[in-house]
């Protein structure tokens, strides 16, 4: 499970798991990173960058991870001693009180500002809205949304014959 948490933290750089869990992630995902900022200190050739990669290879078997931990995060944290990550506690859990923690690494803060800017520019804000089941259905038999057409209510005729007079069911039998 820590091999997991730690190879999902390093690919999101952000996870949500119980503060006991992420207080036992923070050195295991430190000492990884640290493998890999000592690695850089000799260059991209020699022996100490392959032994690093595979000393990091042991604890984290998905390739992906491996890589992004030697090019994107070593490099970021190449002149930080340590202290990569933060552990926010963000509250309670609602099915069994246990308390919830963001485990996030240092320089990967949200910004809401990039990720407005993300959704701004994407197509499917100028794509045409899909039509829900109801929306299909009133066009099938022949009724329509009323923001879509703005129909002025008829006046209630006081007249007997168009009341519709309806009698309560009998209760009981058929």
């Amino acid at each position: 499970m820590l091999r997991n948490q730690a190879i999902t933290l390093i690919l999101n750089e952000r996870i949500e798991t119980t503060v006991a869990r992420g207080k036992e992630l923070r050195p295991f995902v430190e000492k990884i990173i640290t493998i890999a900022k000592r690695s850089l200190k000799h260059g991209d050739s020699g022996i100490h960058n392959v032994n690093a990669r595979r000393a990091v290879a042991v604890d984290i078997l998905d390739k992906d991870a491996v890589r992004k931990v030697f090019e994107t995060i070593a490099p970021r944290f190449a002149e930080r001693a340590g202290g990569y990550t933060r552990l926010l506690r963000l509250g309670r859990r609602r099915g069994d009180d246990a308390e919830i923690a963001q485990i996030e690494l240092i320089g990967s803060e949200f910004d809401p500002a990039a990720a407005a800017k993300k959704t701004e520019g994407t197509p499917a804000d100028n794509a045409p809205k899909k039509k829900s089941m109801g929306d299909r259905l009133r066009g099938a038999l022949g009724g329509s949304k009323k923001d879509e057409k703005q129909v002025a209510p008829k006046a209630p005729k006081n007249t007997r014959a168009a009341r519709k007079v309806t009698t309560p069911r009998k209760a009981g039998g058929a």
